[in-house]
C-alpha cells in the first residue's frame, strides 16, 4: 500500500518542524551543486522557516500517513508590479529521504491552484541550481541565472524562472 499524503496550509505550530526539515534539507540536497565555501555561507542564512510565510494562509505543508511534514512550500504576491499580477514562489523544500516521491509537485499543484485562485497571471522562482529540473518539469522556464543577496557581501547563486498561468 502506497503512503498517503496529505497538504494543508500551514501553521504557527508548524514552525519548528519546518524549521527542522530545512536544515536538515538544504545541506543534503544542495552539496552537489554548490562548493562548500557557498554552503557555509548561505545555508545558515536560508535554512530557517519564516514565521511570517507559514502564518500567511499562502504557504503549505505536506504530512505523510504518521503525521511527519515532509515538504513545504508556498507563494507570495510580488508587489510594485504594473500591468500584470506576479506571485513568487517561496521556500520550498522536500525532506531529502523523500525526493522524487510527488511531494514537491503535490505542494506545486496547490500552489498553483491557489495563485490562479487570486488572480496571478505569472508565477516566478528564484530557483536553487538543485531545483531547475524540478521547476522546468512543471513548465517554468529559465529567464537567467541571478545572485540573491542574502546577507552583506553573501550571495547565493539561482535561476530567476517564470511560469504562466493564464
Amino acid at each position: 500500500m502506497a503512503p498517503t499524503l496529505s497538504i494543508r496550509p500551514s501553521d504557527r505550530g508548524d514552525i519548528p518542524a519546518v524549521d527542522a526539515l530545512l536544515a536538515r534539507a538544504y545541506p543534503k540536497l544542495l552539496k552537489a551543486d554548490y562548493p562548500p565555501s557557498v554552503l557555509v555561507t548561505a545555508v545558515p542564512l536560508i535554512a530557517r522557516a519564516r514565521p511570517e510565510l507559514i502564518a500567511s494562509g499562502t504557504y503549505y505543508v505536506a504530512e505523510d500517513d504518521h503525521g511527519a511534514i515532509v515538504g513545504a512550500g508556498g507563494w507570495s504576491v510580488l508587489r510594485g508590479r504594473t500591468g500584470r499580477t506576479l506571485a513568487e514562489v517561496r521556500h520550498f523544500v522536500t525532506d531529502p529521504d523523500r525526493v522524487r516521491q510527488g511531494i514537491g509537485r503535490g505542494i506545486m499543484e496547490q500552489v498553483i491552484a491557489s495563485c490562479r485562485a487570486a488572480g496571478a497571471r505569472e508565477l516566478a522562482c528564484q530557483s536553487t541550481l538543485t531545483a531547475v529540473p524540478f521547476y522546468r518539469a512543471l513548465g517554468f522556464v529559465g529567464i537567467g541565472r541571478i545572485d540573491v543577496p542574502l546577507a552583506e557581501c553573501v550571495f547565493f547563486p539561482a535561476v530567476r524562472m517564470l511560469l504562466r498561468l493564464g
